[in-house]
């Protein structure tokens, strides 16, 4: 598939960088010998756990809403999302004065649920396990006249992650390859998609939890494929069972390849962002880290996506502290 053919183009992210210029933090690199020394290269990490609303998901939020019609803005919008993503809509809407309706599941994390409301997001809860979150979406956007803003799946929000790398690779242009967490896919998209016009020959590569390896599973099956069950993974952030349909037709064409990792690796990368990088990072913002000891012997620097810090102290210091066994079962 030629670029052309693509459902976003460069020109997308670079209007999304105009509209956040200002108002989105331009987040800093960070490196430490002993990254290095894991990955046999030189690792420069984009700390996006220190953007607002603490993951990079307030880039596409607020990339989305503001390219809003008045109408729409008057009338609301509406997002389903883990947590990360219901915090950057609140935000989003708090600035821009939008009313703001979050889907989220029972079990998201308890301090990015709160994070949404007291920014002024209504908030609906969920059952993953028993209910169709994408049908109560649409169900109150029928209901209520809102505008549904998806999590990964919109030109503007992927357009929005996508300046991630275009900040990277101003901030660092001598990378080699680009580590990228995978969930629903949009930053992964957006990435690939920057990174590719800057540097053709730059390697994208996506990191995703073993038990949440959807993006994995639909590369190796050629299609999109869905997963038996919600997957069982620390990550919170990644328990998709199926990509996102426009993120997907974006990463089947440029991503270079899709690496695994369990949830023990995760922690220990969790580990080695506070303790050489201090900064703290959640989960699912710490896989792309996690995979440096899988990367091959390619030389030349590469830069790793820290995704996310939405985690409190109390589950930050649990999870580093007892971390998950390190066997885990191998992916069907």
């Amino acid at each position: 598939m030629n670029a052309t053919d693509l459902p976003l183009s460069a020109d997308d992210i670079y209007d999304a960088q105009r509209r956040l210029r200002g108002v989105a933090a331009s987040t800093p690199v960070l490196s430490h010998p002993a990254l290095d020394e894991i990955a046999g290269r030189s690792v420069i990490c984009k700390a996006e756990a220190l953007q607002r609303t603490g993951s990079f998901k307030f880039r596409g939020a607020y990339n989305a809403v503001a390219a809003l019609s008045p109408r729409e803005c008057r009338r609301g919008i509406i997002g389903a999302s883990s947590g990360n993503h219901a915090q950057a809509l609140a935000l989003a809407g708090h600035l821009l004065s939008v009313p703001v309706t979050v889907v989220v599941p029972h079990d998201a994390p308890e301090g990015k649920v709160n994070g949404a409301r007291t920014l002024g997001a209504n908030i609906v809860a969920y059952h993953r396990q028993r209910d169709d979150r994408d049908a109560i979406v649409a169900q109150l956007a029928t209901d209520q006249g809102l505008t549904i803003v998806p999590s990964a799946d919109a030109p503007a929000v992927i357009a929005g992650a996508g300046t991630v790398a275009l900040e990277l690779l101003w901030q660092a242009p001598v990378l080699t390859a680009i580590l990228v967490p995978v969930g629903g896919g949009g930053l992964a998209a957006g990435t690939a998609v920057a990174a590719k016009h800057i540097n053709p020959h730059i390697k994208v590569i996506g990191v995703e939890p073993a038990m949440a390896a959807d993006t994995a599973v639909s590369l190796r099956a050629g299609q999109i494929a869905e997963l038996p069950a919600v997957p069982d993974t620390i990550a919170d952030g990644l328990r998709h069972t199926t990509p996102a349909a426009m993120p997907w037709e974006i990463n089947k064409a440029l991503l270079d390849d899709v690496i695994t990792v369990t949830d023990a690796q995760i922690v220990q990368a969790m580990g080695w962002a506070f303790q050489h990088l201090k900064v703290v990072t959640e989960p699912s913002g710490a896989v792309a880290l996690a995979a440096l000891a899988s990367l091959d012997s390619q030389p030349g620097p590469v830069g790793v996506i820290l995704s996310g810090g939405s985690v409190g102290l109390d589950a930050f210091h649990r999870l580093v502290a007892t971390p998950p066994p390190r066997k885990e079962p191998a992916l069907a």
